[in-house]
C-alpha cells in the first residue's frame, strides 16, 4: 500500500472503506448526501438505526 497525495495511505480499489457514524454525522442526527444530482438524507434514529431517504 503506498500513498495518495493527500498523505493517507491509499487502499486497494476492491477494499471497502469504513466510516464511523460519529465522524460522519459530527454529533447531528442528520446529513446530506449528494449522489448523481440528488440529495438523499441520511437520518441517525433515536434507536440508533440508519434511515436514508431521497
Amino acid at each position: 500500500m503506498g500513498e495518495d497525495q493527500g498523505g493517507q495511505p491509499s487502499t486497494p480499489p476492491d477494499t471497502p472503506v469504513i466510516l464511523h457514524s460519529d465522524h460522519l454525522f459530527q454529533g447531528g442526527r442528520v446529513l446530506h448526501i449528494l449522489h448523481e444530482g440528488a440529495v438523499y438524507q441520511l437520518r441517525l434514529t433515536k434507536l440508533g438505526k440508519l434511515i436514508l431517504t431521497k
